[in-house]
């Protein structure tokens, strides 16, 4: 007979394994040196490819211990600009926790769509060329441990799960021991109500639950991460000044008063203490003079909300801190965005890291019919200065509203005219007199006839009659419009590729775009309470328009709602007894500008459209035989003499010469 040995385990034994594995004290959980050991940045991710450089990341350096177990903290902010490293803090956060103490990791984005995007591009490349994670993680399961939003460790002993903040079947029946809360600023509503609070409550039942949470900031009051901050610590970092070592923070305040105008790279910082200048060069001798003096128990980061510091720590940063941006280009960038309040709100949020504050209220509707009755020019006439044209038309239910609206440098505008036409878009009264808007003329300054240069019509409701209007003109020439709420909405954006329902494609999708109406009305109620006409982003209002106009105009307020959650949410809300067509159709009518790219308008654009319409009309001309004839008819006066070019900008000073020729 043939012998058969079977191996048998050693059952103490693996009892021993176990038990010592259970008994063994974990690592350190130290994120500062596992993010040295194994981050490593490709020359796609970092202008400074190599491994991760703490003299580059200086100030990542507490705000990564406040996220280690050592911290009592149990929630971490950063209050930060655009283009700051904060992936790469969230993502040291991330591997670094899978990696060093393994457990279910949630991390959650603003939507699904940008969900996937990221797991896509960014975590799956770390996870990849992570050493310590590859291993970990070797993305070849079929069993559902790997997929898009869900990543589970070879062992099984952690997961990270991917979610948006617009899904809240996503943020339920799950408990996660850590968490990263993604461009928290913007999380929007749910069909379940506050998605930061049901990610908030995936933590509740771990006691010793991290939290971070990171974003740019955007509008203010209603700001997620602002709101964070200011319930934090309150940190921000302090640098010896490299010439006296008075410790200070940058701020933009003292940026600004340093702002060179004519020259941009030489604006700077001064020192509060004894007055040194300041310059980018000087920033890493001071991240390392910060650092001597934490050696010394001197603390870099100090709070001004300490006693939050417990609980939840939250940090400040902006661009002046960054290595990898320059003192000239933020400089430039707020020379670029100055008077215009869209650009001024993504120049705060994106650069200086702070949200932008708004104008709730609407300026009041007299102030500006006085202003309209004092115009140089009056309704239907283009004054001198605004040579581009565009309609912005509203549909209702049994009428049609219309806004004519001229453009000029600057993110200048003039009010043009304001009507109403009856019936509804499906009717061929209303067909017809849409197309007679579109051909239509205004006179303007110079007294020449300037036509529509492009028409924006509201697609949100009876779109299908608007569609069967709107495509029987050039897409140049006439667009469908949705207004999108989201104060984080482009200001303009084609809409997805829409279906019917059955599946077909619908071709006005090639011409629908979303705008930001929440974004534009912030910047409209900016702008029209400004009243010098040499001004960035000044609206001249003409003579002859009634007072129902700047009823609609300033119909609507940004106000505070208090859910059922307790959150408070903003939105723009109006007198149930006022209308608002007149702010709507103006809305319309800028989106439309933004289409015909005023916004991206080069001088030399501006420049021939000035020397096309801005001059006098051409002199009639006859023939010889219309000379000799008899009964010829009186010769017009000869047209005034052009005026010689004036120094840029040219707009500018015509318009002044325009305004005292007619007062």
């Amino acid at each position: 007979m043939t012998a058969h040995f079977v191996q048998v385990a050693n059952a103490e034994r693996i009892a021993a394994d176990v038990l010592a594995e259970v008994m063994t004290p974990p690592p350190p959980v130290d994120y500062l040196r596992w993010a040295e050991d194994n981050i490593v940045f490709t020359q796609r991710e970092s202008p400074l490819p190599g491994p991760y450089n703490r003299d580059l990341f200086f100030y990542f350096d507490e705000i990564l211990r406040a996220l280690s177990p050592d911290d009592p903290c149990r929630v971490v902010s950063v209050h930060k600009s655009a283009q700051l490293g904060g992936t790469v803090l969230a993502n040291i956060f991330t591997g670094g926790s899978l990696a060093m103490d393994p457990g279910d990791f949630l991390y959650v984005h603003p939507t699904e769509n940008n969900a996937q995007r990221w797991s896509k591009m960014k975590l799956v490349p770390m996870l990849k060329g992570t050493t310590a994670l590859a291993r970990l993680f070797p993305m070849k399961a079929r069993d559902g441990s790997d997929s898009v939003l869900y990543k589970e460790r070879i062992d099984g002993k952690g997961a990270i799960q991917i979610s948006g903040a617009n899904s809240p079947a996503s943020l339920s029946q799950v408990t996660m021991k850590r968490q990263v809360q993604d461009d928290l600023a913007k999380w929007e509503m749910n069909n379940a109500g506050d998605p930061e609070t049901q990610a908030d409550s995936r933590s509740q039942a771990h006691e010793f639950a991290k939290i971070l949470k990171v974003s740019t900031p955007l509008v203010d009051p209603g700001c997620r991460i602002t709101k964070n901050f200011e319930d934090g610590s309150q940190e921000k970092l302090w640098l010896p000044c490299p010439h006296c070592g008075h410790p200070q923070t940058l701020e933009w305040e003292n940026f600004l008063a340093n702002l060179d105008e004519e020259k941009p790279e030489n604006s700077h910082f001064s020192c509060p203490e004894c007055g040194g200048v300041i310059e980018e060069h000087h920033r890493p001798a001071m991240f390392r003079a910060a650092r001597e003096l934490e050696k010394q128990g001197i603390e870099a980061w100090r709070a001004e909300n300490a006693k939050a510091k417990r609980f939840h720590r939250s940090f400040h940063l902006w661009s002046a801190y960054s290595l990898l941006q320059s003192f000239e280009r933020i400089a430039r960038s707020w020379i670029n965005a100055r008077g215009d309040p869209a650009s001024e709100q993504t120049f705060f949020n994106d650069v200086v890291g702070r949200a932008y504050k708004t104008l709730g209220e609407a300026p009041p509707w007299e102030a500006l019919r006085d202003r309209a009755a004092q115009s140089p020019y009056p309704r239907k006439t283009i004054p001198v200065g605004f040579p581009l044209v565009t309609v912005g038309v509203d549909c209702q239910g049994d009428r049609i509203e219309y806004q004519v609206v001229a453009w000029g440098r600057d993110y200048r505008r003039a009010v043009v005219d304001y009507g109403v036409f009856p019936g509804h878009i499906s009717s061929k009264e209303c067909w017809a007199f849409l197309d007679a808007l579109v051909k239509q003329e205004f006179v303007n300054g110079y007294g020449r006839r300037i036509g529509i240069d492009m028409l924006g019509i509201d697609g949100n409701a009876w779109t299908e009659d608007v569609w069967g209007w709107a495509k029987r003109h050039l897409a140049s020439k006439v667009i469908m419009l949705r207004g999108v709420g989201s104060e984080s909405a482009p200001l303009l954006a084609r809409v997805k590729k829409e279906r019917s329902r059955s599946g077909k494609l619908l071709s006005y999708s090639k011409r629908f775009y979303n705008f930001a109406t929440s974004v534009l009305k912030m910047g409209l109620y900016r702008n029209l309470v400004k009243d010098d006409p040499l001004e960035r982003g000044y609206i001249a209002l003409p003579r002859g328009l009634d007072d129902e106009y700047f009823k609609q105009l300033t119909a609507e307020t940004r106000r505070a709602k208090r859910l059922k959650t307790g959150f408070i949410a903003y939105e723009w809300v109006k007198d149930p007894a006022q209308a608002n067509e007149g702010l709507d159709t103006h809305l319309q009518a800028e989106a439309a500008a933004i289409k015909l790219g005023i916004r991206v308008m080069p001088d030399a654009a501006w420049d021939k459209y000035e020397a096309d319409r801005e001059r006098p009309p051409a002199a009639q001309q006859y023939d010889l035989e219309d000379l000799m004839a008899p009964g010829l008819p009186d010769l017009p006066p000869p047209p005034p003499k052009p005026k010689p070019a004036a120094p840029a900008p040219i707009a500018t000073r015509r318009i002044v010469r325009t305004i005292r020729r007619t007062q």
